[in-house]
């Protein structure tokens, strides 16, 4: 083994082009109980802009290497490690047991090597792929935990996911549909919207053609506050400010908001009257539980589950990856391979 890596490090908070690829990076050291895994994939979240930006109130322990999610093969195994050699296919749950993620608090699957706790890994199967399982773990295990773990989804609803086309949103748009559900998903382009339809949808909304309320009543009734049938079971909206508005007056009578994240604003202005008055559910969800990433292998194994992957990079381009992200300017997951 090298006694150096490729890894993409964080040195200071900044502008996404401040980011630099080291050739040179020390590989680190065995430790008991954990396991150096050699990353063969791995994959871009909006919180690493988030995490590259920084974050208020947020002490970051720098240099550290980016990246939440990866997957790859047990390269080596620490002291008092069972269960685990060398050549083992793995994905990784990125939450540690001090409750810090990877790419974070530690360092994360932006390089060719990355330790982590034996406790965090979930073997791959063969009928799943390196890349497949690299875009599970934050976005998809989100995803899982909002929808079937909260219990919140139900066959038959009329589900609208707002910011479809991420992933997080690719992730939301497929469970819904293989539970079952009417599913119109919300994207910024035509272009989107007809990758979301052949993906599973059965509606697309423009939403910087529509406004989503009005779209919403024009397709699925105003929503009524005796009436349960008007108006969307379910709306998905993990993207909070100016969406909130329009996404309290689309759920009908006794629906439910299912909130996973904020990213275009976490304190949007709130109408107290159309949660009482409707009897609307607030769910939130927060991250993911290792048995949400392993019954999402699950289903990648079973064919049942197909993460759309909007493009593969180098470690050489992975900061290009983060900006077609911050454009918005990808269908999916960006996922890097360290080693190409």
């Amino acid at each position: 083994m090298p006694a150096t890596m490729k890894a993409l490090v964080l040195d200071a908070h900044g502008p996404i082009d401040d980011l630099r690829l080291r050739p040179d990076h020390e590989i680190p050291e065995v430790t008991p109980g954990h396991v150096l895994v050699r990353v063969t994939a791995a994959s871009f979240n909006h919180h690493d802009i988030f995490t590259v930006r920084g974050m208020p109130g947020i002490r970051l322990p720098l240099p550290v290497i980016i990246g939440l999610d990866m997957a790859g093969e047990v390269a080596e195994v620490g002291e008092g490690v069972d269960g685990w050699v060398p050549g083992d296919r793995v994905v990784v749950v990125p939450l540690a047991s001090d409750g810090h993620l990877m790419g974070e608090m530690h360092d994360g699957g932006m390089a060719q090597y990355c330790l982590v706790e034996a406790e965090q890994l979930v073997r791959l199967p063969d009928e799943v792929s390196d890349v497949q399982a690299a875009a599970l773990p934050v976005a998809y295990g989100a995803a899982h935990r909002m929808m079937v773990g909260k219990g919140a989804v139900h066959t038959g609803d009329k589900v609208l996911v707002l910011g479809a086309s991420g992933g997080v949103g690719t992730a939301c748009v497929q469970l819904a549909r293989g539970m079952g559900c009417h599913v119109v998903a919300a994207a910024g382009s035509e272009e989107k919207g007809r990758a979301l339809l052949e993906l599973g949808a059965d509606e697309f909304l423009d939403y910087t053609q529509h406004d989503i309320a009005q779209w919403v009543r024009e397709h699925h009734g105003k929503p009524h506050r005796f009436d349960s049938g008007p108006g969307m079971d379910v709306v998905v909206n993990f993207t909070g400010g100016d969406t909130w508005a329009p996404t309290l007056r689309s759920v009908g009578r006794g629906g439910r908001i299912l909130v996973c994240g904020a990213s275009a604003g976490y304190d949007p202005v709130e109408d107290l009257r159309y949660i009482f008055s409707f009897e609307l559910q607030i769910i939130g969800s927060n991250a993911f539980e290792k048995s949400d990433i392993e019954q999402l292998v699950a289903l990648v194994a079973e064919g049942r589950l197909d993460p759309v992957i909007g493009a593969e990079l180098a470690l050489d381009e992975a900061v290009e990856g983060l900006r077609m992200m911050e454009r918005r300017g990808v269908f999916g997951k960006v996922v890097v391979r360290p080693w190409a």
